[in-house]
């Protein structure tokens, strides 16, 4: 019987070979699990030292648990100094640091720490203008290749110094941890000097900071802090620092000027009366949002919505405010006078800014000019874009302008700003049109085109009220174009078309014999009492040729008297220079029949009667008294050589520019 032996298995060969692997893998495992890894702590000091060209340096332990994807390195005292040419000598120095980090970033020259923890540290953080960072780890450390891209970030206490002097930070921050403080037990202080003004900050977080991890949940955050005038509360979460991404918080702010946040955010906002807001605050990626606000802007309230958009090369700035009152005396810092001393102390814990009557006070040519003077900040015109609706229901403390509601639509495209359409209501009527300031030129153009439909001239002049008038309703225009960095120095080369309209009404026989300065019928007025005549129409048409108003049609027409008033006022010197000439329709003794002059500067007018023509006559009413004094009447008998105006040719000729300067100044205008 022939026996045969049957073949290994060829599968043993390979299960041989695996075995060896196994051995060879798990004798790599226990190599390293046993490897004295702070043998290499001397070889990595210096490898570090040579390759970023500063001192690095371990100073007690090193450790490392390394692992497929990662390796935790746990060193126990740690020191890398800053670059040569930065403040403080070191950029990190702690008791000890812990930190995960990718191995086969590694291979292509990052650094990707996903988690840092630091125990009682010392950073120094220094930035230049020509890109220069003290925690780029390469020798130069304007490659922005050199950045290790740090997620999280875990201290207890300790400290932080940043300095970037070219955007006007110096900033020093404590820290300071105790678990008891609950979800929030880091808590910090933060002093210095933030877009070169005064910085103070306070708050707590969370101990671990998330730089730029993604997939992690947000981290709450609580500040108050205080830069200069500004002071912002704010409450909520944030996902990412590095990029104040994700962010989720309830604020409030506070101050003495909204344009002050143009310094501290880069938003380009007016100036304006003290404020306070809050609201909601959201970012995501480029794009901001304040959601919900509420306050006040000196003594109006405001409420609406905002977004700011970084998205793009130029950043834009959207939304819809509005306001159930507004109060008028809120509206001068717009146009760059300073706030009224109410409007100034409006909001508590704000210190106000200097009101317009200290303004006034401090100046030696108090009074002397008039016209807002404030020039165009041409850097923040051309900042951003914007498109922000406003809306006023109703308006308060108007005194001299009686304004009743208001909504404007404010756009701003490559330095170009546009108030278009702006609406007011004024005096139970509208004054309507379109603002535009093209600051992509330096000086700016700037063009006015308004027009103003039925307002009551008794609401708008209150005063004569008291008389018993019944005016009829006002309409006009302003059509105005030309150079200038402020509205005093627009007005002063402006030139177009300046024109106010009125038909039929009542007009106060007193008042108006005051004006025709005629005596007689004063005294008769005084012993029967005051009584109303009809006026016809009245018009009042400027031509303005660069800067100079020259009367085209200035013309009152009553059953009593025509008034003619000719002359100018200068926008530049702010002057005028007025002759008012009255001419009585019916006899009266007493009547100088006396042009009135009407000079001064705008802020100081001076009225008068000609002196030659006054002269004339007193001179003969002194030659006729010394012969009899009852002759001494008959040099101021008034003949009444007055005769009606036509009132279609006085329309007629307030509706149409007369010189070629005006008329070509008032077609611009309205080129919107």
């Amino acid at each position: 019987m022939t026996s045969t032996t049957a073949p290994k298995p060829r599968l043993s060969i390979w299960m041989r070979i695996g075995a060896v692997l196994l051995g060879l893998f798990a004798a790599l495992l226990l190599l390293l699990a046993l490897f004295p890894w702070d043998a290499l702590r001397e070889p990595l000091n210096r490898y570090v030292s040579e390759r970023t060209g500063r001192k690095f340096e371990i100073t007690r332990r090193l450790d490392v648990d390394l692992g497929w994807r990662s390796a935790a390195v746990k060193l126990d005292g740690v020191e890398f100094a800053n670059p040569s040419w930065a403040r403080e000598p070191y950029l990190v120095r702690a008791e000890r640091a812990a930190f995960d980090i990718r191995l086969w970033p590694l291979l292509s020259g990052r650094v990707v720490i996903p988690h840092l923890a630091l125990t009682s540290p010392t950073l120094g953080l220094q930035m230049e203008e020509d890109g220069r960072r003290t925690w780029a780890l390469g020798k130069n450390t304007s490659d922005e290749g050199t950045v290790p891209v740090i997620g999280l970030m875990e201290v207890d206490q300790g400290t932080l110094d940043f300095l970037a002097e070219h955007l006007g930070v110096d900033l020093h921050a404590g820290f300071s941890y105790d678990s008891s403080r609950g979800e929030m037990p880091l808590d910090f202080r933060i002093k210095g000097r933030y877009q070169r003004q005064p910085l103070m900050a306070q708050g707590r977080t969370g101990n671990v900071l998330q730089l730029n991890a993604a997939g992690q949940p947000p981290f709450p955050l609580e500040i108050d802090a205080a830069a200069g005038h500004t002071r912002l509360k704010a409450k909520g979460t944030v996902a990412e620092l590095a990029s104040l991404d994700g962010i989720d918080a309830r604020f409030d702010l506070k101050g003495q000027n909204l344009g002050d946040l143009y310094g501290l955010l880069g938003i380009a906002l007016p100036q304006t009366s003290p404020y306070a807001l809050s609201g909601e605050l959201r970012k995501r990626a480029r794009l901001w949002e304040a959601a919900g606000l509420k306050g006040k802007l000196g003594l109006s309230d405001i409420g609406g919505d905002m977004k700011f958009d970084q998205s793009q090369k130029i950043p834009s700035l959207s939304g819809t405010l509005r306001s159930r009152v507004m109060d008028m005396d809120d509206l001068g810092p717009l146009i760059g006078l300073p706030p009224t001393e109410r409007s100034a102390k409006a909001i508590e814990g704000v210190a106000p800014p200097p009101s317009i009557t200290e303004v006034k006070r401090a100046r030696r040519d108090s009074g002397r000019k008039v016209l807002p003077d404030a020039t165009l900040d041409f850097e923040r015109l051309r900042a951003m874009n914007a498109d922000v609706k406003y809306t006023a229901e109703r308006i308060r403390n108007v005194r001299e302008l009686p304004l009743d509601k208001g909504s404007v639509q404010i756009k701003l495209k490559d330095g170009v700003l546009t108030l278009d359409p702006l609406n007011l209501g004024v005096a139970s009527g509208t004054l309507a049109g379109a603002i535009r300031i093209d600051g992509a030129q330096n000086p700016a153009e700037i063009r006015a085109a308004l027009e103003v439909r039925g307002m009551q001239l008794s609401r708008l002049i209150p005063k004569i009220e008291t008389m018993r008038t019944s005016f009829g309703k006002l309409d006009g225009r302003i059509n105005l174009s030309g150079h200038g960095n402020s509205v005093a120095g627009w007005l002063g080369n402006a030139s177009g078309d300046v024109a106010a309209l009125t038909g039929r009404g009542q007009f106060s026989n007193l008042l108006l014999e005051f004006m025709g300065l005629d005596g007689g019928e004063i005294i008769k007025f005084l012993l029967r009492g005051d009584r109303n005549v009809v006026l016809r129409c009245a018009a009042m048409a400027f031509d303005v040729d660069k800067g100079t108003m020259n009367s085209r049609s200035v013309v009152l027409d009553t059953e009593d008297t025509v008034f003619n008033v000719s002359g100018q006022a200068s926008l530049s010197k702010e002057t005028l220079d007025f002759v008012v000439r009255p001419q009585p329709k019916d006899k009266s003794i007493l009547s100088l029949r006396t042009p009135l002059i009407i000079g001064g500067t705008f802020a100081a007018p001076q009225a008068g009667l000609e002196a030659g023509s006054l002269a004339t006559r007193g001179a003969a009413a002194l030659a006729l008294g010394a012969l009899n004094p009852l002759l001494a009447l008959a040099a101021t008998v008034e003949t009444g050589p007055g005769v009606d105006a036509d009132c279609q040719e006085v329309l007629a000729q307030a509706k149409r520019p007369a010189s070629r300067e005006a008329a070509a100044g008032a077609a611009k205008a309205k080129k919107q």
